[in-house]
């Protein structure tokens, strides 16, 4: 009986609770400022984090690096003018 309790209070539980929402992160932008409160969230809009400080002061935020934003990748490695003669 005590188990079944149990089991009934957990499903009302899951039926209760709000559901969950995926975050995302906007990829156009460097950096976020995640914002705090009872629906927190993530605004990927700045261009730099003095920009996001700048626009964060007084509210209930803070500003982190976008950890989706596309770095620039390093250029492919020089072959050698000895590498493309061997090559032949």
């Amino acid at each position: 009986m005590r188990g079944a309790c149990h089991a009934v209070a957990a499903i009302v539980l899951l039926l209760v609770g709000g559901s969950a929402r995926a975050q995302t992160y906007d990829p156009s932008y460097p950096v976020c400022m995640q914002i705090y409160g009872p629906v927190g969230y993530f605004d990927c809009r700045y261009g730099s984090l003095e920009q996001c400080r700048y626009l964060a002061v007084g509210r209930s935020a803070s500003c982190v690096v976008n950890p989706y934003f596309p770095r620039k990748k390093p250029p492919p490695p020089r072959r050698s003018r000895r590498d493309a003669t061997s090559a032949e």
